[in-house]
């Protein structure tokens, strides 16, 4: 399995990733840049990753600019066609932009910057366990209108939800306002991921958090 990182301007988390992928994970890691289409390289069995940061300056809305890169058609092309893609916090925010997950980011209900250890647990899993996953987001609010909220239910979409440390989900546990504490999702047919944690930020010994690991292992099998 392979992993193609997509590097915009304004991108500052490529390189968090990048070095999780390639050092902590063992994993075989190749940078695209915007401005190029070709992911020839990649199989269905790969992953591209959108990377967090600030492409083109949040201009507009966050993610509304990136959307029309080059490389983001040849991303829509390769989702579409069953390969793998993960968006974490404006990697997120384009995935939403793009159409390849409904919903959209809002403004945080505080107004303010969160950058913290967060809690999120996975939805679905019968046994809880807390992961211990950094935020660093301005529009991290997930929503979306209640038909489609009814879906992601239903078809089992949301795949993170904020919680603390002992896995309720609660008001106070929520860093900023997602409807159903709403921390990442996937597409009907499980290929496409998204989530404003950041698991690239807690995989490393060195930084005292190891639960990022987890996030990978689930997603992708990788640890």
């Amino acid at each position: 399995m392979k992993f193609g990182v997509v590097i915009f301007p304004g991108s500052n988390c490529d390189r968090d990733m990048i070095e999780t992928l390639k050092i902590g994970l063992k994993q075989e890691v190749i940078e695209l840049w915007h401005k190029d289409k070709d992911i020839s390289m990649f199989t269905t069995d790969d992953c591209i990753v959108l990377p967090g940061g600030f492409s083109f300056g949040d201009y507009l809305r966050c993610g509304a600019i990136a959307k029309f890169s080059p490389m983001m058609q040849s991303v829509i092309e390769f989702a579409n066609k069953g390969g793998k893609v993960l968006g974490i916090c404006n990697g997120f925010q384009i995935l939403c932009e793009s159409g390849l997950l409904p919903g959209i980011l809002l403004r945080n209900s505080q107004q303010q910057f969160v950058c913290k250890n967060i809690f999120i647990k996975e939805a679905a899993a019968d046994a809880c366990q807390a992961l211990k996953i950094p935020v660093a987001h301005g529009e991290g609010r997930y929503f979306a209108d209640d038909e489609t909220l009814e879906e992601l239910e239903m078809h089992r979409q949301i795949i993170y939800r904020y919680c603390d440390e002992k896995c309720t989900v609660n008001h106070e546990s929520n860093p900023n306002g997602a409807i159903h504490n709403i921390a990442g999702i996937c597409n009907k047919e499980r290929n496409v991921y998204g989530m404003m944690p950041h698991p690239e930020r807690a995989c490393s010994i060195a930084l005292g958090n190891e639960d990022g690991r987890k996030v990978f292992a689930h997603l992708f099998g990788i640890n």
